[in-house]
């Protein structure tokens, strides 16, 4: 049972990773903007959490520090002002959470701080954590992200850097923008389709999280996905089905570069990612197949 610091626990992942480590029987510190929003939205687990609005509040070192801070990477297109709000959200804030840690005696005894699949850019052949980062903003965010919580100073924390894929969960999140159009049978693939998805269930997600806090795989980067990335093409084909609706209405690839300028490229580009160090590492998925994942999710 450990003392964990959480950032980002009322996000989508969140969700499901707070209730998990509860049950789990840990006791939480988690930072948030809105400590009396987020109380009232998990009162039932208040009594296991901590809610604070700074790291300053944070005045012992934690045994475990999960941090998966950062505003919403597709939530709205990307001006100079959104890509700021973006950096800072990420960057900024595991620079303060760094500088607190670098502050307090001792050092925890695992940190799992977020990132993204975007790390590596646009591929079309398989990616596996051997591959660079890549050049484009998506990139450039994660590549510094990453930086930033390798300032921390430590001997024998093990820093973990989870590069996520899409998360498939509900309610919310990836398919909670999708489910309405497509129950409509509205839904279908984005431009010639041939862009890869690479993918997770969040109850993996969460799995792997509660995996690393045990500090049994070897520190380093991690691919959080699916060991089996898909073609749009094929998530729109396999969503469809699930609901039992048409997708035949291909989503032509200009106009939406038109309205949402340099973000379409998270539409319209994609890359192969497996999770090639957790296979090795000897984590097991309860959900790699798309059809038996959505199936769960929409039973």
């Amino acid at each position: 049972m450990a003392q964990i610091l959480l950032t980002g626990a009322t996000g989508f992942v969140g969700d499901a990773l707070l209730p998990a480590l509860v049950n789990d029987g840990h006791s939480l510190m988690c930072l948030t903007r809105n400590p009396a929003k987020a109380a009232k939205k998990f009162h039932a687990l208040s009594a296991s959490i901590r809610w604070i609005s700074s790291f300053e509040e944070l005045k012992v070192m934690p045994n475990a520090v999960i941090n998966l801070s950062g505003e919403g990477i597709a939530d709205s297109r990307w001006t100079d002002k959104r890509k700021r709000l973006l950096r800072a959200s990420r960057i900024a804030v595991t620079e303060q959470l760094v500088s607190r840690l670098n502050a307090l005696a001792g050092e925890p005894d695992v940190v799992i701080s977020g990132s993204a699949i975007g790390y590596y850019g646009p591929h079309t052949d398989e990616v596996t954590e051997d591959n660079p980062s890549g050049w484009d903003f998506a990139a450039r965010l994660c590549a510094d992200w990453e930086q930033a919580i390798n300032g921390l100073d430590s001997e024998a924390t093990q820093i973990y850097t989870l590069r996520i894929g899409v998360v498939l969960g509900r309610p919310g999140g990836f398919l909670g923008r999708l489910e309405m159009p497509f129950r409509l049978g509205l839904g279908g693939p984005l431009g010639n389709g041939h862009q890869m998805l690479s993918w997770i269930h969040r109850d993996d997600l969460v799995a792997m999280i509660r995996w690393m806090l045990s500090g049994t795989p070897e520190a380093g980067a991690y691919n959080a996905t699916s060991p089996r990335p898909v073609s749009n093409e094929e998530f729109t084909k396999t969503f469809g089905k699930i609901l039992k609706r048409p997708t035949i209405f291909r989503v032509p690839e200009m106009p939406m570069r038109l309205v949402l300028g340099e973000l379409a490229d998270l539409l319209f580009k994609g890359q192969p990612v497996t999770p090639k160090r957790a296979l090795n590492q000897g984590f097991q998925f309860e959900y790699p197949d798309l059809k038996d994942a959505l199936t769960q999710l929409f039973r």
